[in-house]
């Protein structure tokens, strides 16, 4: 058995940080994975800025509300599901990503969780383990699946390597240039053709 591991933000939907930037007018946090290698700074760095402009996990959920994955992410997931087991590797958050989920037909998540106090306020989060998405696919190899991973950030780099195939997808150029080792492509039919030609199943 084959199962597709895809990470969500910036390859299924927008990336909600920077949804959330734009609506605030706070361009510091508009600073991703796809710039910044170091997850934990990354994460210090946005809780800061919460703080200091006094915003919650409320005023996040708004915007989340707002969104849409991006197109033909649904109809991607949908061809993927018919051939492969699908799940979502992703260093997002429960309280932002559940909403998309039905979206995108209910695909098995694996992310993290946030620490949020009695006012609403984002203080800490809580990360399934360390580089998750690595041990995510070391998991399902042990259990004699073979993997093929799709992702754009640095973040995603060592689930793409561990995998038996990995693909960049939307990725940034700085991503692509310093990981050439993984093919990268742009849209979702080229996605797809890389699923074909690396699955050892007859994939329609």
């Amino acid at each position: 058995m084959e199962i597709a591991c895809l990470d969500l933000e910036g390859v299924l939907i927008p990336e909600i940080w920077i949804a959330f930037a734009d609506k605030t007018n706070i361009p510091e946090l508009r600073v991703t994975t796809r710039d910044l290698p170091d997850y934990d700074v990354l994460m210090k760095q946005r809780l800061r800025i919460l703080a200091e402009h006094g915003l919650g996990l409320k005023e996040i959920q708004q915007v989340v509300s707002t969104m849409q994955p991006l197109p033909g992410a649904v109809e991607f997931v949908s061809w993927l599901r018919q051939h492969f087991q699908v799940v979502i590797l992703s260093d997002t958050f429960y309280e932002f990503a559940m909403p998309f989920m039905p979206m995108l037909g209910n695909p098995t998540l694996l992310c993290h969780r946030l620490v949020v106090d009695d006012k609403g306020k984002v203080v800490d989060y809580v990360i399934r383990q360390k580089d998750p998405k690595r041990h995510a696919v070391l998991a399902f190899k042990s259990l004699n699946y073979r993997v093929i991973a799709a992702g754009d950030s640095y973040n995603d780099t060592s689930m793409l390597g561990t995998a038996d195939a990995g693909f960049l997808f939307h990725a940034p150029d700085n991503v692509i240039k310093e990981f050439p080792q993984f093919p990268a492509v742009h849209t979702y039919d080229e996605l797809k053709e890389l699923f074909r030609q690396n699955s050892q199943r007859q994939v329609i």
